[in-house]
């Protein structure tokens, strides 16, 4: 969900250009060692090559300085057809019994990382996996590496509610997705206030550990306010050179958020943007420059892949009424795009993404932006 995620495009050079005034060392204050993890969902890379590792169950997020620095070569396509079966033989499972829960790119090296877990339920085991340029996966040795762990204060009480498919246990979704931008990481999730929807901004290297800011969105398909409903997928993103948030909701509300309003213990009401559709997930998010241009590229569960021109959202009009069917900033849809689970940017011009195949295996492939 990733995402996220990296050091996006449109925000690299005031990243760049204040990383050395945040931090002299960003492993500073890492412990050596190995990090446990109880899951492994949203990832994110930071800068020097460090990954960010969420853990919804443990309430967690992890800082890795995975070493991998290396700068990459000449951009190469990437396609390795089958990646779950070829994980699985890794892991001594079979690609059945393999969920990939998340994908991000190391801006660095192109290298692909990608959260998996061995066997389904309770019993599951979380595995980082690497794919290097040859398309050839590896497992993450994290026996011994430098990492950092934060713990958030304010998490969901772990503890499955409900019966059958509302049957929910409201920790999982602790972190849905996670971004670094300039000095903090940010994460989107669920915490155990009464406005559970909930944004984190964490200042990195990780000290001071407080609680989050609690969002309100309005639901224009719905036709009311919701504050317990998590972000399924954000991206940071300048408008009107202020940066802000832009995160998507289940059915599907699109939603900003400045920035600057991510305080511990404030609440906050976002400004929904556009209506998409509903009954529909959203799953992934990036946002990428073509011909002078921003676009987000939007990766969902039953309505494909929506291209969405980022000129409008700074004049786009708040959505506060019923909305029956689409309202607000308008996307194409990628037809050629089909069955894309996860995203992330791949070099320029190009993203890797993680796709259904004809044979219901799974490939990790790099293509065009459109």
């Amino acid at each position: 969900m990733k995402t996220h995620r990296t050091l996006i495009a449109v925000v690299a050079l005031v990243t760049i250009s204040l990383a050395n005034a945040f931090s002299a060392d960003w492993t500073e204050g890492m412990s050596e060692g190995k990090p446990s993890f109880k899951t492994m969902g949203p990832l994110a890379f930071g800068p020097d090559g460090i990954l960010f590792v969420g853990d919804s169950k443990s309430a967690t997020v992890t800082a890795i300085a995975t070493g991998d620095t290396k700068k990459a070569a000449a951009a190469k396509p990437l396609k390795v057809e089958g990646i779950d079966v070829k994980i699985a033989g890794l892991v001594g499972a079979s690609a059945d019994q393999l969920i990939i829960d998340d994908l991000a790119v190391n801006p660095i090296s192109r290298n692909a990382y990608l959260a998996v877990s061995r066997g389904r339920g309770a019993d599951a085991i979380p595995v980082l996996v690497r794919v290097g340029s040859d398309g050839t996966p590896s497992l993450v040795d994290l026996a011994t590496v430098k990492f950092a762990v934060a713990l958030l204060p304010d998490a969901p009480e772990d503890k499955e509610s409900g019966q059958g498919r509302r049957r929910r246990n409201p920790r999982m979704e602790a972190i849905t997705d996670l971004a670094f931008f300039q000095d903090r990481v940010l994460i989107a999730g669920l915490s155990n206030e009464e406005f559970a929807s909930t944004f984190r901004a964490i200042p990195f290297p990780f000290k001071k550990i407080e609680g989050g800011t609690s969002v309100e969105i309005f639901h224009g398909a719905h036709g009311r306010f919701e504050t317990r409903s998590p972000v399924r997928t954000f991206v940071p993103f300048n408008i009107g050179n202020e940066p802000h948030l832009l995160a998507a909701y289940t059915c599907t509300p699109l939603v900003q958020f400045p920035v600057k309003q991510l305080e511990p213990g404030a609440k906050i009401k976002g400004k929904t943007i556009a209506e998409l559709g509903n009954r529909n997930r959203p799953l992934d998010m990036i946002v990428y420059k073509k011909g002078g241009k921003d676009y987000l590229l939007l990766a969902n569960s039953s309505r494909g892949i929506m291209k969405i021109d980022t000129a409008g959202i700074e004049g786009a009009e708040s959505i506060e009424s019923k909305v029956d069917g689409k309202k607000g900033v308008t996307y194409d849809t990628i037809e050629a795009w089909t069955g894309v689970k996860q995203l992330d940017s791949f070099g320029e011009g190009h993203a890797l993404v993680l796709r259904d195949a004809d044979d219901e295996a799974k490939n990790l492939e790099s293509l065009a932006l459109p």
